[in-house]
């Protein structure tokens, strides 16, 4: 998922990388940095190690073809939307400088790892907010284990659709050696979102900012 830089045109990286740097910038503007409490913080901080530490456990099969489960919309769901982008992005920085990925394709790997599973989690949630009853066990199968399952989806679409567009593989060897894995993967990465959620909700709700007592067990639409 770490995309290598050589199959890319230099704008389509460049631009990339402005694009996401101006997304990290606004993400860090509008987090209430003064506000945050010590429950906040270690729920934010000790999610991302976590997801720090799901990117390490990886199979690598060709150059820029690598297959780990994500985190980002469980990080999501933990910190908020503007933290997860932000924690994200030193998750990213991190496991780059470890070797894991190339700092020129930096901008284009946060936004498909990063960028597009953190939006899709926040709207689902949005969404679910409105239209859905104020359930717990919406909460958690809708945006947890689906959101988290269709964010490995979209990731493994985008990610085979760039690769082809840019030549780097057939489109014939993406489908039938690249694609189908991501869809395997999609349910372990809900299974893993979902139970981890489930038991933070439980034991240390003040750590997951996106779910509140008050709603999801008292209020009645």
């Amino acid at each position: 998922m770490n995309l290598i830089a050589a199959p890319f045109a230099h704008w389509l990286l460049l631009i990339a990388l402005l694009i996401s740097g101006g997304l990290i910038l606004h993400a860090a503007t509008r987090i209430a940095w003064f506000a945050l409490s010590q429950e906040q913080l270690t729920g934010w901080f000790g999610a991302s190690v976590v997801v720090l530490g799901f990117w390490q456990m990886k199979a690598s099969i060709q150059p820029g073809l690598s297959f780990h489960l994500l985190g980002a919309s469980a990080l999501a769901m933990i910190a908020g939307r503007d933290k997860a982008l932000l924690g994200l992005a030193a998750v990213l920085a991190a496991d780059t400088a470890y070797g894991h990925g190339e700092w020129a394709s930096f901008g284009l790997s946060y936004l498909i790892i990063a960028f597009i599973p953190v939006t899709l989690a926040h709207v689902l949630l949005t969404w679910a907010q409105r239209a859905l009853p104020a359930n717990y066990f919406i909460y958690i199968f809708v945006n947890c284990f689906a959101a988290s399952a269709l964010s490995m989806w979209s990731v493994g679409l985008l990610t085979c659709g760039l690769l082809a567009a840019s030549g780097a593989y057939p489109l014939d060897f993406l489908l039938e050696e690249q694609l189908p894995y991501y869809f395997l993967l999609g349910w372990p990465e809900g299974f893993s979102s979902g139970i981890y959620l489930t038991l933070l909700v439980v034991w240390r709700p003040e750590w997951v900012s996106t779910f509140n007592d008050a709603f999801y067990l008292t209020h009645k639409n």
